[in-house]
């Protein structure tokens, strides 16, 4: 078993608890600002000090409603300024913040109301609390319910008004660094989602070890724009990491928007998944061939990432650095505009970025740094950064952070930011940690000679064909998701003669790319997978995929599909993963539609769909 391990940098003592971030940066730090909240269009500073005392406020409210040390409190909510407050507000009460998705359905609220045995819950809108009302007979332990909306800060922090100091220091002491901080509910692709128990230490060891990695970008000169989900681990850790380090946070859930306020807030780090990034280069080579300038994006791109590949083999050259200084100020710096202007660095987490893409976004001088982990090891276990980067990994394990590789490929993980186990789940435990501390993270991989992971796949995704070759679908999907007509695809071919895949159109590049064809801009997704332009588009992306991979494993055909796979419909988990049982059931005649012809016949493009031969 390849093992490898970097030394810890910070350890965790007993008696500390996340709460201490914030009185260290009130007490010492009060009038500088931490936070900025957009209010009536614009953002205003908020300081350290006043923060702290909107926190305080809120934890006598919590207190003073019968919210006890230890209680498990309910927070859902998309991302925005309340949910910090509230978040170290619970904490501050002795609480345990469970966060529920704010697209979560009734059911999977009840389910987590009634597992976590929630004591209380902070909701966003009202229809949020009518919901949460609908299940209560599933939930008994549960209590009063607050609204965001309907100002739940304010009730709260008026409800507290004559809960003393004291009784905050007495809750403060009720804490230590192996009290359960937080139960994340994992999205699960599958069944019933698993309460994740996280401690005190498990945060502070993640931030301590990991934010100095980070220490370029996150500091008190930097700036952060969370706009993932804040119900989602890694967000979470780049909150608390912000708190520790000082860097000041922005909040914004509105994704449609983000150009916008990214210019407005001008964070000099921001954390994204890889569609964001996708997103970004395919609007921009999109609004270039508008444009007429196509080629000029193309060759731009190429000198980006020639550049960027040179740093790694000794340097570019003299006109590469020449090319590259001239699209720095043609075409790159309207990019990194789009990001707000500012913007030096980024974390990308929950799917591969590429490794093309990697390195045109470093070319243009915005290197995204590629991390790896899970809920169960409190976000990123690994992770790219200034003295340890290779591009195409997820980087070295964070210090004081053990990575192995077991025999039959799966990566272990084993060290202080593991999770103690299952919420009430002593079975489900046992099953993901062993004896010995080893996580079973259920991913594959591989760790080179200097410690680098590399991802190559899920272990309970892996297909099987016909003819008995293991295909590891994520390195086909990831490369087929980065072209600008495909939103998601699905790769199937499990105990079938050849490889295929159903493709998703992404709606928000329809228009400009039927602009550029000259077709009629009110065309409907379902006509366009019928459309031989769409169709040779998604087969040259589906060639471009296969390069990867060897004949076997090649995509021999495809679908187009009408529909899309989003959250609404069930068909991704809230972190965009794909949930393939649910995918397969509802298009299971597309699949079989998939196999009903020959592979090796010549390629007409059929209804929908495509055949292809190429492979090596």
């Amino acid at each position: 078993m390849r093992e490898f391990s970097v030394p810890a940098t910070t350890e965790v003592r007993a008696d500390e608890a996340l709460p201490d971030l914030l009185t260290t940066n009130v007490t010492a730090h009060g009038d500088d600002v931490g936070l900025r909240v957009r209010r009536d269009g614009r953002w205003e500073d908020v300081t350290w000090r006043e923060f702290g005392a909107q926190v305080d406020g809120v934890a006598k409210g919590l207190i003073a409603s019968g919210v006890q040390a230890g209680d498990r409190v309910a927070l859902q909510a998309k991302t925005r300024y309340e949910w910090t407050v509230l978040d170290f507000a619970i904490w501050a009460a002795g609480g345990v913040v469970v966060p529920v998705y704010e697209t979560s359905s009734p059911d999977q609220v009840a389910w987590i109301l009634s597992d976590s045995g929630a004591r209380a819950a902070v909701v966003e809108r009202p229809e949020h609390a009518e919901a949460v009302d609908s299940v209560r007979d599933q939930a008994p332990e549960l209590g009063p319910v607050w609204v965001i909306d309907d100002d739940a800060l304010g009730t709260l922090t008026a409800a507290g008004a004559d809960v003393p100091d004291s009784e905050l220091q007495a809750r403060r002491a009720t804490l230590h660094s192996s009290s359960p901080a937080t139960i994340i509910y994992t999205s699960g692709t599958t069944g019933r989602p698993k309460g994740c128990e996280l401690t005190h230490a498990n945060f502070l060891f993640e931030i301590g070890n990991g934010m100095t990695l980070l220490d370029r970008f996150l500091n008190e000169d930097g700036s952060l724009l969370l706009f993932i989900p804040l119900a989602h681990v890694l967000a979470r850790v780049l909150e608390v990491g912000a708190v520790k380090t000082r860097t000041v946070i922005g909040h914004t859930a509105d994704v449609s928007n983000l150009v916008a306020d990214l210019g407005a807030f001008q964070p000099t780090f921001v954390l994204a998944v890889p569609r964001v990034f996708e997103k970004v280069y395919n609007q921009a080579k999109a609004k270039a061939e508008g444009d007429g300038k196509g080629k000029i994006f193309d060759r731009a791109a190429q000198v980006a990432i020639d550049w960027s590949r040179a740093q790694d083999t000794g340097g570019p050259g003299l006109l590469l650095r020449a090319q590259h200084a001239l699209f720095d100020k043609l075409v790159y710096g309207k990019l990194r505009a789009a990001l707000g202007g500012r913007c030096q660095g980024a974390i990308s987490g929950g799917a591969p970025l590429g490794e093309r893409l990697g390195h045109f976004f470093r070319g243009l001088g915005v290197t995204v740094y590629e991390g790896y982990g899970l809920t169960e090891t409190t976000a990123a276990a690994a992770v790219n950064h200034d003295a340890a980067f290779r591009m195409g990994t997820v980087g070295r394990p964070l210090p004081g952070v053990q990575a192995a590789i077991a025999d039959d490929g799966e990566i272990l993980i084993r060290g202080g930011i593991v999770m103690p186990g299952y919420w009430k789940n002593e079975q489900a435990t046992a099953e993901a940690i062993d004896p010995d501390g080893w996580f079973r993270t259920g991913d594959l991989g591989d760790i080179d000679s200097d410690g680098f992971i590399r991802i190559t796949g899920r272990k309970k995704e892996i297909l099987v064909t016909a003819g008995g070759k293991n295909v590891a679908p994520a390195v086909l999907e990831d490369r087929l998701r980065a072209h600008r007509l495909i939103s998601q695809c699905i790769v199937v071919g499990d105990q079938r003669p050849f490889i295929g895949a159903l493709i998703t159109l992404d709606e928000e590049a329809l228009p400009a790319w039927l602009e550029s064809k000259g077709k009629p801009a009110g065309t409907s997704v379902g006509e366009l997978t019928e459309d031989s332009d769409v169709l040779a588009e998604i087969e040259s992306a589906v060639t471009e995929a296969n390069k990867a991979v060897s004949k076997a494993e090649s995509i021999k055909r495809f679908r187009v599909l009408a529909t899309d796979f989003t959250e609404a419909n069930g068909m991704l988990t809230p972190s965009l993963k794909l949930k393939r049982a649910v995918v397969m059931k509802e298009f299971d005649a597309e699949v079989e539609a998939i196999y009903q012809k020959d592979p090796a016949a010549p390629h007409p493009s059929q209804a929908r769909g495509g055949t292809l031969q190429q492979g090596r």
